[in-house]
C-alpha cells in the first residue's frame, strides 16, 4: 500500500521531490500533452482510446482519466506508467530532480538497499567492461565472428549492450580487485565463484558471449553467457544465479525495451532465446519478451498482465519448444491472459526464420497465430494415433482437461464440437465425456467465480456525495465548516465515506498539506481514482458555500429518512413489545423534529 510504502521516506522528503517534479513536465516527457483551457489533455496511456480523456490539472498537480478512471499525483503516474513499486517511483523522481534521498532510520533496510545499490553498480561496470572487450579487444574476436555469422548488427549489439567475457579463469577476479570491489560482494553478484575449501575465486563467465539481463527500468541485474567454443562438455548457456537483485522467475529479457510496444500493440509475443528476441526486435516486432533461464512461470504471467491482455507464444519448432508452449497454459489462464500460438515452420526458430524470409513474413506469421486450444487440438492429433482407441482417448482427455481450466462453458462446448469433428464421432458423445472428465474437480476459474458471485458489485457515490467530494477538495476554506457540521456517516457510499472522514480528520489534526500528499495517504487506488475524478476539472462552482450547506442538509435528511424507515419497520413487527414500540415511536418523533431543523452555517461561511 502506498501509505505504508511512503513510510520509507520522510514527509518532507516526499514533498521536496513532488515540488521539484512539476506534473505537466513529467507527464509531458512521456506523452504529447495539449492545452485545454486551464488543463492539459492527452490520449490515455493506460487504456486504448481514440479521443483524449486523460486530464492533467497543473493547479492541483493531479491527473485523471475519465475513461479508465486512473488518477493520482506525479508519484502515481510514474509508478503506473513505468510499472514500478512506490519506493522505486520516488527514487526515479528524486534522481530526475537530483535530490539525494534520506531514508528514515531503519538499519536493516538501509543495509539491504546499500548492498543492492553496490550490486547494481558492479553489474553496470562489468557490463561496460565486457562491451569494451567485444567492441575492440583481441579477447572479443571470437564473439565478434560469431555475431557476424549470426547476422547481429552493430546497432543491435549496442542497443542490447552485448559483451564478451575473455577466455580466462581470473579476468573478472582481477578486474574486481583493480576496481576496489570486495571479492565476497562480487561473489554475491554471481560473477565469480569461490573454490571450495579455499579463499580463492575464479570467474563464472569465461569465453562467452554476454547478454546483460535488465529489470524493467533498464538496470543490469544479471547475465546470460553463451559458449563460443565447440566443447560439448560445456553448457551452452550459463546464467547468473539468483541474487538480491535478480530472481529469474520474475525477469524477462528485453522487457525494459519492449514494454511500451507491448502496451501499444495490446499483446506480447513470448519467444525462448535472447538471439530470437533481438532478431525479432530489430525486424520491427518490438512487442516481444523472453523468459530468462527458466520455464514460463505464474510470476511471468502476472508481469505481462500489467502490460497486455493477450500473449502470442512463439517458441522453437522442436519438440522441447512446443512442449514449453503447452506447459505455459496454466500460468497464463490463471492470470486472465488470452493465449494464441504462432508455430514457426521446422526447422526454423524465430531468428533463422527472419534471416531467411524477412521481418514482414514473421509479422504475418504472428498475425496468423491461432487460438491456444486450436493449436493444442492440432498438436494432439499429430502426436497421437487417431486410428486407435488409445490415441482417441488421449486426445479426448487432454482436450477436456485443458479447456475445462478456463471455466468457460461456451469454450468447453466449442472445443467439444471441434474435437468430435477431428475424431469423427458425435458431438454429444464428446460433450458427455468432457462433462464426466471435468466433474472430477472444479476449475480455478469456477472457484474464482464463486468468490466473485459472493462479492458485492462496485457501487458509485450518489450525485450529492460526489458533489460533496468536489466541494471539500476544491474549496479548502469550506472544510472548517464541514468538520463542525457534517457527519461522514451520512454518506452511504463506503469509498466516499472513507474519503470524507480522512479529509475532515486531516483538517482537525492539522495534517492537511495539499491534495497530492493526501492522495499518497490513500491506500486504495479506488480512493485515488474517485478523488481525482471529482477534482480534475477546473470548472468554477457557483456559490460553493450555499452548495455545501444544501448538499450537507440533503445528505443529513436522507440519512434521517433511512433511520425513520428502519424504526418504522421494527415498530410494525408483531413480536415487538408494546413498551418497545412506544420507545420506537418516540425516537421517530425526535428524528422528525431534527429533520425540520436547518444546518446553521458559520458566520465566516455566510460572508464567503
Amino acid at each position: 500500500m502506498i501509505a505504508r510504502m511512503a513510510g520509507l521516506f520522510s514527509t518532507s522528503t516526499l514533498e521536496q521531490i513532488r515540488a521539484a517534479n512539476d506534473l505537466v513536465d513529467v507527464i509531458g516527457s512521456y506523452l504529447p500533452l495539449k492545452r485545454a483551457g486551464a488543463n492539459f489533455v492527452a490520449l490515455c496511456p493506460f487504456h486504448k482510446e481514440k479521443s483524449p480523456s486523460f486530464n492533467v490539472n497543473p493547479h492541483r498537480q493531479i491527473f485523471h482519466c475519465f475513461g479508465c478512471h486512473k488518477g493520482g499525483d506525479v508519484f502515481t503516474f510514474v509508478k503506473e506508467y513505468e510499472n514500478l513499486d512506490f519506493p522505486e517511483a520516488v527514487r526515479r523522481l528524486a534522481e530526475r530532480a537530483r535530490i539525494p534521498l534520506e531514508y528514515e532510520k531503519n538499519p536493516g533496510k538501509q543495509q539491504s538497499r546499500h548492498i543492492k545499490e553496490q550490486l547494481l553498480q558492479i553489474h553496470e561496470q562489468i557490463t561496460q567492461r565486457w562491451q569494451n572487450a567485444l567492441a575492440g579487444e583481441a579477447a572479443g574476436q571470437v564473439a565478434r565472428d560469431y555475431l557476424a555469422r549470426r547476422g547481429v548488427s552493430l546497432e543491435a549489439q549496442k542497443l542490447f549492450r552485448l559483451g564478451a567475457a575473455p577466455e580466462a579463469w581470473d579476468d573478472t577476479v582481477n578486474w574486481a580487485r583493480n576496481k576496489g570491489h570486495e571479492l565476497a560482494l562480487v561473489e554475491k553478484a554471481g560473477l565469480i565463484i569461490r573454490k571450495e575449501g579455499t579463499e580463492n575465486y575464479y570467474d563464472r563467465f569465461r569465453g562467452r558471449l554476454m547478454f546483460p539481463i535488465c529489470d524493467e527500468q533498464g538496470r543490469v541485474v544479471g547475465f546470460s553467457g553463451r559458449v563460443l567454443s565447440g566443447d560439448e562438455k560445456t553448457a551452452k548457456y550459463v546464467n547468473s544465479p539468483e541474487t538480491p537483485i535478480f530472481t529469474k522467475s520474475k525477469v524477462f529479457f528485453g522487457l525494459d525495451k519492449s514494454k511500451r510496444a507491448v502496451l501499444d500493440a495490446g499483446f506480447a509475443v513470448v519467444c525462448e532465446g535472447q538471439l530470437d528476441l533481438i532478431a525479432c526486435f530489430m525486424a520491427g516486432v518490438q512487442n516481444i519478451v523472453a523468459p530468462q533461464g527458466t520455464a514460463f512461470t505464474a510470476d511471468h504471467a502476472r508481469i505481462l498482465k500489467r502490460h497486455a491482455d493477450e500473449v502470442v507464444l512463439c517458441f522453437d519448432s522442436d519438440e522441447a519448444g512446443q512442449n514449453a508452449a503447452v506447459r505455459a497454459l496454466d500460468s497464463l489462464l490463471a492470470s486472465g491472459l488470452a493465449i494464441r500460438v504462432a508455430v514457426v515452420p521446422p526447422p526454423h526458430d524465430p531468428d533463422s526464420f527472419i534471416k531467411e524470409f524477412g521481418g514482414s513474413a514473421f509479422k504475418e506469421l504472428i498475425g496468423r497465430a491461432e487460438g491456444f486450444f486450436d493449436y493444442l487440438l492440432g498438436r494432439l492429433c499429430l502426436t497421437n494415433d487417431l486410428a486407435t482407441d488409445k490415441g482417441r482417448i488421449a486426445v479426448l482427455r487432454a482436450m477436456a482437461e485443458a479447456v475445462h481450466k478456463t471455466g468457460n462453458v461456451v469454450l468447453v462446448d466449442k472445443y467439444a464440437q471441434k474435437t468430435a469433428l477431428r475424431l469423427g464421432v458425435a458431438a454429444d458423445a464428446v460433450r458427455g465425456e468432457f462433462k464426466k472428465l471435468s466433474e472430477a474437480k472444479p476449475s480455478a476459474a469456477e472457484s474464482d467465480q464463486s468468490l466473485a458471485d459472493e462479492a458485492e458489485p462496485a457501487a458509485r457515490p450518489t450525485a450529492h456525495e460526489y458533489w460533496l467530494l468536489k466541494l471539500l477538495f476544491t474549496h479548502e476554506d469550506l472544510v472548517e465548516w464541514a468538520a463542525a457540521h457534517l457527519d461522514p456517516d451520512w454518506l452511504q457510499d463506503s469509498l466516499s465515506r472513507q474519503i470524507v472522514s480522512r479529509r475532515l480528520a486531516a483538517h482537525r489534526d492539522g495534517a492537511w498539506t495539499g491534495l497530492p500528499a493526501f492522495l499518497n495517504e490513500c491506500e486504495a487506488p479506488e480512493l485515488q481514482s474517485l478523488i481525482t475524478e471529482a477534482t480534475a476539472a477546473n470548472r468554477a462552482l457557483p456559490n460553493p458555500a450555499q452548495q455545501l450547506t444544501d448538499v450537507a442538509l440533503r445528505l443529513r435528511n436522507q440519512n434521517l429518512d433511512r433511520q425513520l424507515f428502519a424504526l418504522l419497520q421494527k415498530a410494525n413487527q408483531p413480536e415487538t413489545a408494546e413498551a418497545e414500540r412506544m420507545e420506537l415511536l418516540r425516537r421517530q418523533q425526535d428524528l422528525r423534529i431534527l429533520k425540520r431543523q436547518p444546518l446553521q452555517p458559520l458566520q465566516s461561511l455566510q460572508n464567503h
